[in-house]
């Protein structure tokens, strides 16, 4: 079944040249000249890529501190105790604790975007599996939220450190701001995230790594963008 588009939507799509790669710096102003709707919206790069998401071995994850952040608040939760829970309240971390916060996680609360754990936690943290894996909230190693540098990591990701990772039909979907944002400071988020996708390539990867990259708003109709010189760099 069809979707039906609104008519602002419909506006949009006129705008943009089918099947075109578009230079980001081209795709980002194609964005911004859009009939603008009556929220903040979040603006996502789409990578299609070339591996194998059955394969663990060609698993693609990572994380990438964005230039001007990303234009959201960021609720953190850290798992710590001592002077760990201390630097972690410091910089700013809205849930602080221990097996207060697990015996919490444990009875529903999920009220936090970020979860962070001192090494020390992470043992009964594991248990959380089930309760915090399906929405991408367990800390992990990989994406510096297992660490003993809490105050850091609390930093970091208030400041706009997004994280990506490959769905199971060889997709990633990564936040790089705001449509109110400047071109320019979408055009930095984007090239950072770009670059950081590219570089998160397996080894074990074979081809085309980077096979389709799409640029879009959250009510808006996607852009292609030509990855191209990224890949060159």
């Amino acid at each position: 079944m069809q979707t039906k588009r609104s008519k602002r939507y419909r506006a949009a799509e006129k705008l943009v040249t089918a099947q075109k790669g578009y230079p980001l710096s081209e795709a980002v102003a194609v964005l911004k000249s859009f009939p603008p709707v009556k929220f903040d919206q979040t603006v996502t790069l789409s990578f299609r890529l070339g591996v194998d998401p059955k394969q663990s071995d060609q698993m693609v994850r990572g994380t990438c501190p964005l230039p001007h952040g990303s234009g959201k608040s960021v609720r953190v939760l850290v798992f710590a105790e001592g002077e760990a829970a201390t630097a972690a309240r410091n910089a700013g971390a809205e849930f602080v604790g221990y097996k207060d916060m697990i015996d919490k996680c444990v009875q529903g609360f999920q009220d936090f975007d970020v979860a962070i754990a001192t090494p020390a936690c992470m043992a009964e943290v594991r248990k959380l599996g089930k309760v915090l894996g399906p929405r991408g909230l367990m800390p992990n190693p990989k994406t510096g939220t297992v660490t003993d540098d809490t105050a850091k990591a609390v930093r970091e990701v208030k400041a706009g450190r997004v994280e990506f990772k490959l769905d199971k039909n060889g997709n990633v979907a990564v936040p790089v701001g705001k449509i109110s944002f400047e071109p320019a400071a979408l055009l930095e988020n984007g090239s950072a995230v770009i670059d950081a996708v590219i570089k998160a390539r397996p080894a074990t990867a074979k081809g085309a790594f980077v096979e389709n990259v799409t640029l879009a708003a959250t009510m808006s109709p996607g852009i292609r963008v030509d990855a191209g010189a990224f890949l060159k760099s």
